[in-house]
Formats: C-alpha cells, structure tokens, sequence
C-alpha cells in the first residue's frame, strides 16, 4: 500500500513538471534557431502537397486512414530528443493532431518540454506568408 502511494506521488510529480505549450512562428523560429527540433507530424502526402517548415524533421504519427503509429514514432523521436527533459516542437496541419499526441506525451510519458506550433502549418505558418520548403528527401528521423 504504502509502494502504491509513493508511486503515485512519484508519477504526479512528473506530471506535474511536464510542459505542453502552444506557441507562435516567431517563438518557433526563435527556438530552432537555438537548436530546438521541430518536428513534422502529417503523413507524407501532406508533406509533398503542402510543403514543410524549413528545418523540419519528419516524422509521421497518424497514417492518412488516421491510425496511429506511436511506437514507430517513439522510436524516430528518441532519436532528436536525447532524454525527457530536452525540448522539441510538433506540428501538424491545423494543430488539432498535435494537441492530441503533444498532451499524450507530456501528461502519459513525461515529456517535460513539448511546444506545438499554434494553428499548425496552415494557420501558425502559411497564411503568415512564412516559407515552406518541399520534402523531396527523408530526414534522419524519417528512415
């Protein structure tokens, strides 16, 4: 009883510390310019149809039927972000996929510092005349 208690406290106090943030292109700039990754969440028919974030890694958490792959994901992830703690930053088209995976991983997993680019590539981004490059090659994260 008293191992279940102090586990609970132990899992409260990690969520607790977690952070998931929405934040604005400027924000988004600013932060990968210090080496912050970003990270693309849509499925490769977005990325060559609507372009991607200058920068962008790519890694896909929902399939374009809307399943989800998240050990996949977990696995590319771990690969740009070395430990809990370190921050990163999702997007996806309109921040909705985001919201839902960004929380998944604060609040479940413990991930302390996870930002989502508010309104996502369509309204965070593009329609700030902000540049978008194509995905004509797979980042390391992809592969």
């Amino acid at each position: 009883m008293i191992a279940r208690c102090i586990a609970g406290l132990l899992l409260l106090g990690t969520a607790a510390m977690a952070k998931f943030t929405s934040i604005d292109a400027e924000t988004l700039l600013s932060m990968q310019k210090r080496g912050v990754p970003v990270i693309d969440i849509r499925t490769p028919q977005e990325w060559n149809d609507r372009g991607i974030i200058p920068g962008a890694k790519l890694i896909m958490f929902f399939d374009a039927k809307g399943v989800a792959h998240p050990r996949s994901f977990l696995r590319k992830l771990q690969k740009l972000v070395p430990d809990k703690s370190h921050p990163f930053i999702l997007y996806c088209a309109h921040s909705n996929r985001t919201k839902v995976v960004g929380k998944w991983l604060s609040q479940k997993l413990g991930y302390q510092n996870v930002y989502e680019l508010n309104g996502g590539i369509e309204y965070g981004w593009r329609e700030l005349g902000k540049p978008v490059t194509k995905a004509y090659r797979q980042t390391a994260a992809t592969k």
